[in-house]
Parts: C-alpha cells; structure tokens; sequence
C-alpha cells in the first residue's frame, strides 16, 4: 500500500475471516481495523501490514507474542497470511482498546498523581516480559492503551531475544522514544527503560521537550528533564535517559523511587535517644508494659459503663439531580482533613457517592482530576442508557451520547455503571455534565 487512503477503501468489506467494520487508523505501512471473531461477543481489532521479505520472521515474532499471558498486556487471539485485492498481507488479530495515552496528551498533561498510577501497571507488565525473554521496544503513549479499567502495553511489536543485548537484522530507531542503541540494531531490556523515561517526561509535559542524540550523531552528554517535571519523576527520568544502557535504572529501582519508605524526616535530622545505664533499661521497659494495660483496662471499663451516645440526626436526601462542587485550588490529599475522621482510622480518599431518594436509589459521579477539569471550555455532557435488572442493579450500559472526549466518556461510563435503582426491571438514561467546578448527573427512565 502506498498511501492511508488506499487501506481506508476496505473500511466495510465482509469477504473473509475475519469483517474490516469500522477504520480504526494506520499510516502507509499498516491499517487497524474493529473486526469480530466467531462465537466471541467482546470487540477486537485486526492489524494488517505488507508482507514483505521479512514476513516469516514477523509471523513468528507475533506467534511467540501470542504466548505471553498479562494482565497489563494486549492479548493477541490469532495472526496469519491473507490477499485483498491481489495484496498479500500479514494480519494480526488482537484485544481492543478504547483509547491510548496519545489521545489524552494533546489535551492535558498528566497529573503527577495520575502517573503514579501509570507507571506500576507499566513496569509490572515489562518485568514479567523480561523476565520470559522478551522485550517490548516500542513503549511510547500511543502504544499505552485503556481497555475498561485497565492500563495495557502493546503487543504487536514485541521482540524475543536469546541473551541480554541483541542485534537486530533492521535498524529501527525512528523517534526520541527508542533508545539511542536502536540505531544499531541493538535491542536489549535497557532500552525499554530508556523508553519509560522519555514516555515520563512526555505524560507530564505533553512534550520531549529535552534534547536527544540524533541518529548517528555522537555526544557524550545525557538528555536532561526540564525543571518542570516534579520528583520523584525527574530524577527517575535522568536515571533511564543515559546514553549508556549499563548506566541506566533498573525496573525494579524505578519501583522503590515511586514508593519510598514512608519517612517525613531524615534520619540525620533526629535527636539521638539518650543513653541510659544498662541496669535501669529492663525496669522502664516493664514499667511501659504496665502503664500500657493499666491505660487499655480502664479504657474498657469506661466503654462498658457508659452511655450510649445519641445517633445523629438523618442528614436530607439530595435530589435526583446532584452537584458537586470542587474548588479551584484544592488542599493537599494528606493534609486536607476528613470531617469528623475517627482518631484510629488514616483519613484517605473516597469515590464520590451518593445515596438518592426515591427510582434512584445510589449514584455516583466520575472522579475527574482537576488538571483534567481545567481542560474543559464549557459543559462536557455524556449520556449513557443502562438497563436495570429486577434487583435494581445495572446490567449494562451504552453510550446514548458520549461527548467530544473518550477519556471524560470513560469516567462517566464506569460511574454509571456502579448506580443502582428501585428494584424493578427498567431503562433509564443517565445524564452526566462536567464542569470546570462540578459535576451534576440526573436519570430519566426511558421503558418498564
């Protein structure tokens, strides 16, 4: 194929195993197609490439993909030869997905707290890869996927290797997320670390907005993050950009940075316990000990002698119709107090609930970051149908109107998901309007 347009002419075409339904994208080289396989209900799509001269290898590179097993990895079902219209073509028949990291970043840049949340499924799903001798090659945000809730790496470009570094027949670097080495045919674990980094700073800045090695041209100096990108993530980044792959962080360091011991203040900056001769150690300790029971006897005995403390009075049922105010500069999560928080219990958040009167029984709103509610120009409005079983629970639920983003589709079809209703077999359309300060949702049953 020479151009996108001509892949495009198949949108539609029935004649073979595997339906082209709807264009899902491509480029000169391939085309992605929402395709159906018999006797499975859930979507998948079908890849199609040229089959040039290196087509048995890429058949046997997608067959030992097809063997890895994880849950933050697109499965692939089937791969093969194919001819459309005397074209002979390689297919690859794998897990769809609703969006990809790509779509969001022109957008928005990622919440720090967001990345947190990014990076584990990423790191889980190239240590197992690794770990089965494979490496991925290809980490960048167009190749991070959604799939319902989770986070999945792409499979398709995938690579096998028989020892830590490997040369590949073609050189494949083509942009600054393949690491500098790719170049050279050189395809190793390390370079899918290089790619964690530039895929970091590019969730947080929507931009590689640092300077790298071009092709064939030789520097010692490494890439540096702009001062923009927060820690831990920067220094995370600088770990994976060496241009020297043995310099690089390991997954597992990449890790522990993400998750540091949970100390406020620095060792060096406590006051030393002071000494205390050795024979007056045991006594205190005991001493403690029996203070301490003395402290939790009398705490049981005021519990069971006490009165009862009066319920609190029912708070007023909201309406159908709810808003959520959010404020533009909101507290730090652990600084901002919970009201009225139990003193033993760590006061964490909570997925906005809310308990409705009369059809609508429970709702929930979707929890929408405020970097991504600072994106909105206006009213994001989604609605979604969902039919309701006889225990007033949801069945399932489709897209009435999904608005102009899939990422803010997304969070209000999970939200609707969890409603629940007056125990009685129905439909109902929820509508769902997201602001730059709030979110409101109503529901309008549609059929008994």
């Amino acid at each position: 194929m020479s151009n996108v347009e001509d892949w495009k002419k198949w949108e539609g075409r029935t004649d073979g195993k595997f339906p082209l339904r709807q264009w899902l994208g491509g480029s000169d080289h391939s085309a992605v197609f929402l395709t159906e396989r018999v006797g499975h209900p859930e979507k998948v799509a079908i890849k199609l490439i040229a089959a040039d001269a290196g087509a048995d290898r890429q058949l046997a590179r997608w067959r030992a993909a097809a063997q890895v097993s994880h849950p933050h990895l697109m499965r692939i079902h089937d791969a093969g030869r194919c001819r459309i219209d005397g074209e002979s073509l390689l297919y690859l028949v794998m897990e769809y997905a609703e969006e990809d990291l790509a779509q969001i970043l022109p957008q928005r840049a990622l919440a720090p707290n967001e990345v947190t949340d990014l990076l584990p499924p990423l790191l889980d799903a190239l240590s197992y890869l690794h770990g089965q001798g494979f490496v991925h090659g290809r980490v960048k945000p167009s190749n991070v996927h959604a799939t319902g809730d989770l986070l999945k790496l792409s499979t398709d470009q995938i690579t096998q290797i028989v020892s830590s570094t490997e040369l590949d027949s073609v050189p494949r670097r083509r942009d600054v997320y393949d690491a500098p080495e790719t170049a050279a045919g050189i395809v190793s674990p390390a370079g899918d670390v290089w790619s964690i980094g530039v895929t970091l700073v590019a969730a947080l800045t929507q931009n590689v907005s640092f300077e790298s090695p071009s092709r064939g041209v030789a520097t010692s100096r490494d890439p540096d993050p702009p001062d923009t990108v927060p820690q831990p993530f920067r220094g995370i980044a600088r770990e994976c950009l060496h241009l020297d792959p043995k310099r690089r962080c390991s997954l597992a360091e990449i890790q522990a940075r993400l998750q540091p011991e949970g100390r406020s203040v620095a060792a060096a900056l406590e006051a030393p316990p002071m000494p205390e001769p050795a024979n007056r150690r045991v006594p205190i300790f005991v001493a403690a000990i029996v203070v301490l029971m003395a402290l939790v006897i009398g705490l049981v005995i005021f519990r069971s002698r006490g009165t009862k403390a009066p319920a609190p009075a029912p708070a007023p049922e909201p309406s159908i119709t709810t808003a959520l105010p959010v404020p533009q500069n909101p507290p730090d999560a652990a600084s901002a107090p919970a009201p009225n928080p139990p003193a033993h219990e760590p006061v964490a958040p909570a997925r906005k609930s809310i308990a409705a009167g009369g059809d609508v029984l429970h709702q929930v709103l979707p929890e929408v970051p405020q970097s991504a509610r600072n994106t909105i120009t206006g009213t994001v409005r989604i609605g979604v149908e969902v039919e309701v079983d006889s225990s007033g629970k949801v069945t399932s639920a489709q897209f009435k109107s999904a608005g102009p983003s899939p990422y803010f589709a997304r969070l209000a079809m999970q939200a609707a998901r969890d409603w629940q209703f007056t125990p009685t077999a129905s439909t109902w359309v929820i509508q769902f309007r997201i602001k730059r300060t709030s979110t409101q949702a109503s529901a309008q049953r549609i059929k008994r």
